[in-house]
């Protein structure tokens, strides 16, 4: 399919010959300077993209990647970009029946998610055989990957929901758990190992999504390693997939979250006959329309316990007990597996929320580069400017302590702290995007209100902010999460340069903010549960903050050691000191009206340091 991005030729309009029209009036129509994000090279014309992989590349590793990059970076810009805007207004439909009366539940997918998906599997960077390739150069391989998804986000993260939906799940518990022909069958589902096939997740009831123990789905054993579930899930994406992880009770067990398994489902049983899996209906979404999502019924659906059967028990070493059949992991949950590999999804939706602020920022640049009130730019209008100057600061804080979390030492409260952060950063940029379009952002014919409505689902997804909250204490009460969070940022904070104001500035701020954070969580230690329970948000907040600035130093670090297009610039300190007084200063109104004016006087690095407009 041949995607043009070209307008046809319009009619000319009459407007330069009306009474109070002159020339310079008249190019306030020309309408060939509006040029959006959509047609450009997402990887050239970002910077801090650029900067991030040479930080975790090197010079050499750089080298080698920089092709792979920039035709990503033109693919997404490029098909990917126009396909999502299609498939947006054209979504999925439903056939439930053939024309012969059967109930087929069939999805008809349109034709542009599907040329967009094969288009994104053809140059998949984070994929088993591109990883290899990359290795064998003697490259990391995890850079790209996360690259890859950030740059897939900002065209559409409905795809990237489609393409990546469960499907690691599936594939890995499967391995420990699953029946030996019916895991032949998962592996050929998935053989072409590149996200050639994605999977469902089917956990959410009417009851509602993050209380597990309120599901009211039944499995009942029929016989050897075979259940049939049954009751209706809510919201299933990727509703077409041949495979889902489900959550159920089973029949006779304890009614509460420590009664729910995880079971394996295929749309096919195993004589190939179609599974006991009813589609009722596609839901009307806000966003993320790409990827079809529904509401199913499961009667009598053929299912696989993943996990340790009940009262199926080993001897291990020294005689202790090892639930599970042979070759499962000693004392595994699949419960617990799942969960594991549910909040490592939540670095995902972080990098969704990521995806959809980098993409409203881009497109708020380009527009208020072109667009003029009272006779100058709207980029060259003082609030403007700072709203476009808060909008590089929150994003670049977000892209770091999102990569980091991908890249970096791995905490326990990394996907919770960055998803907290990013994914709300989605809507509100999004949002600041719509304003700065004035009327134009809020018609659709414009990519901002699809972004705006796209992103909202990232709060939703994988937790939202109360569940991530409640993540936070869980992760604190249960493992002592805080301390390796703590120690984390101490260690960035003494790598830390300190030659230029900004460097010192970022520094101490971090300093100062690490103290106001073992004290802040002394003082909620000491609150009534209920009220120690509400405090969550702002503790949780404040971690984020200072996981955000701790990353932020980091590239401070690689920019003092020339690390950037531009290093000798101190621009990455800039911004680490500018998010530090924002976000880990004590607030005072009068303190922002009476201070620097570092985002006005040093716009223009903050600006070319976001967006090379090639």
């Amino acid at each position: 399919m041949t995607v043009s991005s070209k307008t046809p030729g319009a009619v000319p309009e009459r407007v330069g010959g009306l009474a109070f029209s002159n020339p310079s009036k008249s190019m306030r129509y020309d309408t060939s300077r509006f040029r959006g994000a959509t047609g450009r090279n997402w990887y050239d014309i970002d910077p801090t993209l650029q900067f991030l992989m040479e930080m975790h590349l090197g010079q050499s590793g750089l080298a080698w990647a920089v092709p792979h990059l920039r035709r990503v970076g033109a693919l997404m810009g490029g098909p990917v970009s126009i396909y999502a805007e299609r498939t947006d207004r054209s979504p999925a439909r439903l056939e439930r029946y053939d024309r012969w009366g059967h109930e087929t539940a069939e999805v008809i997918l349109p034709e542009s998610f599907v040329a967009s998906q094969e288009a994104v599997l053809a140059d998949n960077l984070s994929s088993p055989s591109f990883a290899a390739e990359a290795r064998q150069a003697g490259v990391d391989p995890a850079p790209l990957g996360a690259a890859w998804s950030y740059l897939l986000d900002q065209a559409d993260i409905g795809m990237t929901c489609a393409l990546g939906t469960g499907g690691d799940m599936v594939i890995k518990m499967a391995e420990s758990f699953a029946p030996p022909d019916v895991l032949d069958r998962v592996r050929e589902l998935f053989a072409g190992g590149d996200n050639s096939g994605a999977a469902g997740q089917m956990f959410t009831e009417r009851a509602g999504g993050s209380d597990l123990g309120a599901l009211e789905t039944t499995a009942t054993h029929v016989s050897g390693d075979t259940w049939r579930l049954d009751g209706i899930k809510w919201f299933v994406s990727n509703v077409h997939a041949p495979a889902f992880v489900a959550l159920a009770k089973i029949e006779g067990g304890v009614d509460g979250v420590r009664g729910v398994m995880p079971f394996l489902v295929l749309s096919e049983r195993r004589d190939g006959s179609r599974n006991g899996i009813r589609i009722r209906r596609l839901k009307d979404k806000l966003g993320t329309k790409s990827v079809p999502s529904g509401e199913v019924e499961l009667d009598g659906a053929e299912a696989f316990l993943l996990a340790p059967a009940p009262g199926d028990t080993q001897v291990g070493p020294a005689g202790s007990a090892v639930q599970g059949r042979p070759g499962a992991a000693r004392g595994s949950s699949g419960l617990a597996a799942m969960m594991r590999l549910t909040n490592g999804a939540r670095l995902g939706i972080a990098m969704m929320g990521v995806g959809c602020a980098r993409r409203a920022l881009v497109e708020s640049i380009c527009y208020t580069q072109a667009r003029e009130a009272f006779g100058a730019r709207l980029i060259d209008q003082p609030l403007v400017k700072r709203k476009l100057a808060e909008m590089i600061v929150e994003v670049e804080a977000a892209q770091a302590v999102v990569f980091d979390g991908y890249l970096g030492q791995r905490l326990r409260l990394s996907a919770p702290l960055a998803k907290l952060r990013a994914a709300r950063l989605g809507v509100t940029a999004a949002s600041d995007a719509v304003e700065l379009h004035g009327g134009n952002g809020y018609i659709e014919t414009w990519p901002v209100a699809r972004i705006l409505r796209d992103a909202q689902v990232n709060t939703v997804w994988e937790g939202a902010d109360n569940i991530l909250c409640l993540d936070v204490r869980r992760a604190m009460e249960r493992d002592q999460a805080h301390e390796a969070l703590f120690e984390r940022v101490a260690a960035s904070v003494d790598a830390a340069p300190d030659v230029s104001a900004d460097q010192r500035a970022a520094k101490e701020l971090t300093a100062a903010g690490l103290d106001r954070a073992r004290r802040a969580l002394a003082a909620w230690r000491s609150l009534e549960a209920d009220a120690a329970e509400a405090r969550l948000f702002p503790l949780s907040q404040l971690f984020s903050s200072l996981y955000t600035s701790a990353a932020l130093l980091d590239q401070v670090a690689a920019e003092q050691r020339g690390v950037g297009r531009d290093a000798a610039s101190g621009r990455k300190a800039l911004i680490a000191a500018i998010h530090a007084r924002r976000h880990l200063a004590v607030s005072d109104p009068l303190d922002e009206i009476q201070g620097d004016n570092a985002d006005l006087d040093r716009f223009k690095a903050l600006l070319d340091g976001a967006f090379v407009d090639v």
